[in-house]
């Protein structure tokens, strides 16, 4: 079970990124790049090194459909590394923000993936 806090902090990002959405109204596009990809956040001063091999990058106009899409594409991986990645996400319920932020109407969880 997860930390009532720390669930409420994954719901406050989700809020926090709904007042950007609406701040841009349509004038914002996302941009994730999969390269390096760690089970430490970007900001930590010692990071583990990275897990799984680059998948790519990803755009959207949709900040809820890209970062599923990221999970999919992590989840449909062969990478070996992916287990311990996604061992890290689920044990921080790190998919939460995404499923309030689609509940919240920031965007949509549903995408279509168009490879270039």
């Amino acid at each position: 079970m997860f930390k009532v806090d720390q669930l409420k902090f994954l719901e406050a990002m989700a809020d926090s990124a709904s007042s950007v959405v609406d701040y841009f109204k349509g004038n914002i596009a996302y941009i994730n790049i999969m390269c390096n990809m760690s089970v430490d956040c970007d900001c930590c001063n010692v990071a583990e090194d990275p897990c799984m091999k680059d998948i790519g990058i990803l755009s959207s106009l949709d900040p809820v459909a890209i970062d599923q899409a990221c999970i999919d594409l992590v989840k449909s991986s062969n990478d070996p590394g992916k287990d311990h990645l996604l061992e890290r996400i689920n044990s921080r319920h790190g998919t939460h923000t995404i499923d309030v932020a689609d509940k919240l109407g920031i965007g949509t969880k549903e995408y279509e993936l168009i490879e270039l």
